[in-house]
C-alpha cells in the first residue's frame, strides 16, 4: 500500500476526498496543512454550529491506496469534474503492511470508573471479575467510557442510581450511560437518540451486556417523566434542548448534563434556570476541562 499527500484549497479539498475515495483510495483523510504554525487556523463545530466547510485554507489530503491506484488518470478526472486547480502532489511512500484490528484494538483499554464498575471491550481480559464489567467496543456511536464526558457521567450514575429510579438517556448513543444504570440497579431505562445506527447498536450492547432496555427514536419516545434524565451531548444542543429536557424530569428527580466545557457550564445553567427555576443545576465534578453539571428538581 502507499500513502499519498496532496496539497489542496478548502474549496475542493473536501470533495476531491470524495471523488479520489470514489475512484477506489482505500481512506482518504483531511489535516491543516499549517497545523502548529503561526497560520493555524481552528475547525471546529457541534450541532447548530457546524463549519460550512470541513477543511482548512491549506487542507493536506491523505489517501492510503493499493498498487493498482492510478493517480493521475483519478486525479485528472476529479479536477475536470470539480473545475479546480490540480492539488499539489506533496509525496507519496510506501505503507508496510500490519495488523490495523490489532492496531485499532490496543487503542482501547478497559476504563474503570469505580472499584465496582469497569468498562471493558470484548477482546480484552475483565481486569475485575467481581466487578460490574459493561462489555462496549468502539462503532458507530459515540460512548466507550474513555472520553471525559462519558466517564464523568457514568460516574455520577454510580455514585447516585438508585433501585427506584427510571433513567433516560438522552442522546443515548452507544447506550452505555442505560446500560450501566440497569446493571447498577435502575429499576428501568430507557435511551433515545436521532441516529438510527446509534438506536440499533444500543440496542445489541443491552442485549450483550444481559441489561433489559427501551432504546429508541424520538418519534418513537411516549409521553412521561423520569426520576434521572441524563444527556452527554454538547453545550448548544444541551441550551436548545432544555425545554424537553426539563420536561422530562419528575419532581424530586435528578438532572445530569455533560458535553460541557468547563468555560460553558455557567452559560449552560443560567439557560436551563430561566427555563425551570425550579431544577437547581450546579457543576458537580470536572474532569480534563470538561464538566458534569447536575441537580434536582425541587
Amino acid at each position: 500500500m502507499r500513502e499519498i499527500k496532496l496539497l489542496a484549497d478548502e474549496r475542493c479539498a473536501e470533495a476531491l476526498s470524495d471523488l479520489l475515495m470514489d475512484a477506489g483510495a482505500l481512506s482518504a483523510t483531511i489535516e491543516d496543512a499549517d497545523a502548529d504554525r503561526p497560520d493555524e487556523q481552528p475547525l471546529y463545530g457541534e450541532p447548530g454550529l457546524e463549519p460550512e466547510t470541513c477543511a482548512w485554507p491549506r487542507s493536506v489530503v491523505s489517501l492510503l491506496v493499493d498498487e493498482t491506484f492510478d493517480l493521475d488518470t483519478s486525479l485528472a478526472l476529479a479536477v475536470k469534474a470539480l473545475g479546480c486547480n490540480p492539488p499539489e502532489v506533496l509525496g507519496a511512500n510506501e505503507v508496510e503492511n500490519a495488523d490495523w484490528v490489532r492496531i485499532t484494538q490496543a487503542q482501547f483499554q478497559p476504563v474503570r470508573v469505580s472499584d465496582r464498575l469497569w468498562i471493558v471491550p470484548t477482546w480484552h481480559e475483565l481486569p475485575n471479575e467481581n466487578a460490574v464489567n459493561i462489555r462496549l467496543d468502539p462503532g458507530v456511536a459515540f460512548g466507550t467510557g474513555s472520553h471525559p464526558t462519558t466517564h464523568l457521567c457514568l460516574g455520577w450514575i454510580d455514585e447516585n442510581i438508585r433501585p427506584t429510579d427510571d433513567l433516560l438517556d438522552y442522546g443515548c448513543g452507544t447506550g452505555i450511560l442505560a446500560i450501566a444504570a440497569k446493571r447498577l440497579g435502575a429499576k428501568s431505562v430507557t435511551g433515545t437518540d436521532i441516529d438510527p445506527q446509534a438506536v440499533e447498536a444500543a440496542r445489541e450492547n443491552a442485549v450483550h451486556n444481559d441489561a433489559e432496555a427501551d432504546f429508541r427514536l424520538p418519534a418513537d419516545m411516549p409521553e412521561g417523566q423520569y426520576d434521572v434524565v441524563v444527556a452527554n451531548i454538547l453545550s448548544n444542543p444541551l441550551k436548545l434542548l432544555a425545554p424537553a429536557l426539563l420536561g422530562r424530569v419528575k419532581k424530586g428527580g435528578a438532572l445530569v448534563l455533560s458535553g460541557v466545557l468547563a468555560r460553558q457550564a455557567e452559560e449552560v445553567i443560567e439557560v436551563y434556570r430561566q427555563t425551570d427555576p425550579a431544577v437547581k443545576l450546579s457543576v458537580w465534578k470536572e474532569e480534563d476541562g470538561w464538566v458534569c453539571i447536575a441537580g434536582r428538581r425541587e
